[in-house]
């Protein structure tokens, strides 16, 4: 992947990242550019590889072919100093459930090396700034959904780090959760912290990525801007409905004559959907529905979704629930975390 950036501005520089779990390449060959202070959305579905290249990069595991570079610093040969930059939220709590949030992130102060009335006011800061002051005394266990992914990302940065890496921070929360840990995000990477989050949720990407890389079958298909993905599919998204059902099936052939693209039957009876490539053929294409007769409703012209440009990259919505085969792993030295070379 060619990017336009220097060593110094990158957070990450990955080439040829490969990691293989007995026939299985989770991941194939992923090359990562993500400029530091930044949020670069890393966008698949269950299973294509996302895991597995964030533990890659956060030394967990190690790669089997190719390079990463990590705030600068060497992922193999530097690896306990990456360990020191970075911080890592996975998918499931790893926080002490019998403790409660202020005994966990004292515990993890201390162990960072702050003293017991320095690790507890960070504690207090944390939970106060992550509205769980109230339950600071109970246990974690008793937390719900929303609170304990807060009390994780708490968790992770204790200790600012240069760099976060959110393994589906939101997943199975519901929209209020999912908007607090929205606003989490972004006040880390206001703070300078960069951020780099898996997800499966297209909205998500959409709304906090600066730059998005959409994985699949442990491959990465595209990446760009949540802008430039979406017109890497089509400058438009044209839909038309019509006043007669009976008349659907002349529109489409007329459409896909004139457009020069593909014409969808939608779900509603009256409608027609079309990814536009040439915006300036629209006119003329509904101008020659008009004069076969064919009364058009209403029309519409906008920019595709994420899930559409997913769609048309991989065949498959990203939300697909498919087999995780990234999380099918043997024993064995290929599985062993990263251990520091330096």
């Amino acid at each position: 992947m060619e990017h336009k950036y220097s060593n110094g501005d990158l957070a990450i520089e990955a080439k040829g990242l490969v990691k293989v779990f007995g026939e299985n390449r989770a991941v194939d060959g992923v090359d990562l550019a993500v400029p530091k202070g930044t949020v670069y959305g890393f966008l698949g579905p269950n299973g294509a590889g996302k895991t597995t290249t964030v533990q890659m990069l956060a030394t967990l595991l190690r790669p089997d072919a190719g390079s990463a570079y990590i705030l600068g610093h060497n992922l193999i040969e530097e690896a306990n100093v990456v360990r020191k930059k970075v911080s890592l939220t996975g998918q499931f709590a790893s926080v002490d459930g019998d403790l409660s949030g202020v005994e966990n992130l004292i515990l993890i102060g201390r162990l960072l090396g702050y003293s017991r009335r320095e690790a507890k006011e960070r504690a207090m800061e944390l939970l106060t700034a992550f509205g769980l002051k109230d339950a600071a005394k109970l246990q974690v266990k008793n937390y719900s959904g929303g609170m304990k992914r807060r009390i994780d990302i708490a968790a992770s940065i204790v200790v600012s780090p240069e760099l976060l890496f959110l393994d589906e921070p939101t997943t199975g929360l519901d929209p209020r959760s999912r908007n607090q840990v929205w606003d989490i995000i972004r006040v880390l990477v206001s703070t300078g912290t960069t951020v780099l989050l898996t997800t499966q949720y297209l909205e998500e990407a959409d709304q906090l990525a600066d730059r998005i890389a959409v994985i699949d079958q442990g491959k990465i298909i595209a990446e760009g801007t949540s802008g430039e993905l979406k017109a890497s599919v089509g400058t438009g998204k044209l839909l038309v409905r019509l006043l007669d059902s009976e008349q659907r099936s002349k529109a489409c052939e007329i459409l896909t004559e004139k457009l020069g693209v593909n014409v969808q039957l939608a779900s509603d009876p009256v409608a027609l959907v079309a990814q536009v490539t040439d915006t300036e053929l629209v006119t003329d294409a509904l101008g020659e529905l008009v004069r076969s007769n064919i009364t058009v409703t209403d029309f519409s012209l906008g920019q595709p979704s994420l899930d559409e440009v997913f769609l048309t990259l991989t065949g498959r919505p990203v939300e697909e629930n498919t087999e995780e085969n990234e999380r099918t792993t043997e024993r064995g030295k290929s599985n062993e975390p990263i251990r520091d070379e330096a």
